[in-house]
């Protein structure tokens, strides 16, 4: 039985890499006066390491060769990435990031019919709450009664840590749950961790390899929008709902 669904967050409850992100990265650096620029295609091949520290660490090593590792290098990495934080926050508040198509929908049937919600995620709790505040208009601990977030375990994504947290914290088996995830270090985490998942892309992970996987959509659909199915089989209909996830959910029994 489906108890429980949990979410990732950045390119799946809502776009928030492209324009979010990687826009607040860049102000962090201009701040500590490094000439780091992050454009695009760039942040698209950084976006193979999970969590913003390791990010920054993976640029200087792979793509930043001539930038000379002061002594406590380890220390500007949290300050930039605390930086990086209070500028996606800020930006968020200018006007925030909407929900990808179907999301709140999806999140509200959910709610009402009595499943759990949760989240797994890399990114830090204060941008968890920053996106999702104002799109959900209130406490998002009314919506998910877990929040997995940032360095809550040492190991990122693609490793299942996450989510064996997140299940310890519901108390539920994973063949109880579905996860939601947009990327292949996602799914390599939620499936590592035994979850069924289906997989919503964004501009960043349209061609990556998703094995294993109940579905693959270009998003969740709204009456009179229907998603496109990517991979996997559906009934022919416009949305994502809690019967459609069901049956998905029960393939893997």
């Amino acid at each position: 039985m489906l108890k429980a669904l949990i979410f990732d967050v950045d390119g799946t409850l809502a776009d928030t890499e492209r324009d979010g992100h990687r826009p607040a990265f860049n102000a962090a650096f201009r701040e500590f006066g490094l000439d780091w620029e992050w454009d695009v295609p760039l942040y698209g091949k950084l976006l193979e390491v999970t969590g913003g520290k390791e990010r920054i660490r993976f640029y200087v090593e792979r793509f930043r060769p001539d930038f000379s590792q002061p002594k406590d290098f380890d220390d500007l990495v949290v300050a930039l990435h605390k930086a990086k934080t209070r500028h996606y926050v800020e930006l968020l508040g200018q006007g925030g990031i909407p929900l990808r198509r179907g999301v709140k929908r999806l999140l509200s049937e959910a709610r009402d019919a009595g499943i759990r919600l949760a989240i797994a995620t890399t990114t830090t709790p204060e941008n968890v709450t920053a996106l999702l505040r104002p799109a959900l208009e209130g406490d998002i601990s009314e919506w998910f009664e877990v929040i997995a977030a940032g360095d809550i375990v040492p190991a990122k994504k693609p490793a299942p840590d996450i989510y064996f947290w997140a299940l310890d914290k519901l108390k539920l088996d994973a063949a109880n749950c579905m996860a939601l995830e947009d990327s292949e270090n996602g799914v390599r985490s939620s499936t590592g961790a035994g979850l069924r998942t289906v997989v919503t892309v964004n501009d960043y992970t349209a061609d990556h390899p998703f094995p294993g996987v109940a579905a693959v959509l270009s998003d969740l659909g709204e009456p009179g929008q229907p998603f496109r199915m990517i991979g996997g089989e559906a009934p022919e209909q416009d949305c994502v709902d809690l019967e459609l996830l069901r049956r998905w959910h029960a393939l893997a029994r």
